[in-house]
């Protein structure tokens, strides 16, 4: 029961990939400029998370549905696959919202 959640999370970031690739959203649209926003935010929030971490503000919490692996003190191997999901979301949506309709008068 350990690889729960981070099972959930890689199913959640194929459905991410799979509607992304299904209506061009983001990285089907700018392969190059998705994966610099993917990386970059990636980095930005890790740092965020690292920052809370050494300041006490973010610790991680006694669970069974996590793996117990930690890629450092507080940060469980979940939490990057966790913001990779979050942030390719928000980029889907992004594409989503800015899609050229069809139809639409230019």
């Amino acid at each position: 029961m350990g690889f729960l959640y981070l099972g959930g999370l890689l199913v959640s970031l194929v459905g991410m990939v799979v509607l992304d690739r299904r209506f061009g959203l983001f990285f089907w649209r700018d392969a190059r400029r998705a994966a610099v926003v993917l990386v970059a935010g990636l980095v930005l929030f890790l740092v965020w998370d690292l920052i809370g971490i050494a300041t006490g503000v973010f610790f991680r919490g006694e669970t069974s549905v996590l793996t117990g692996i930690q890629l450092a003190p507080e940060l469980p191997l979940e939490e990057p696959v966790f913001l990779a999901l979050l942030i390719y979301t928000a980029m889907d949506v992004f594409g989503a919202l800015n899609a050229p309709r069809k139809g639409a008068v230019r």
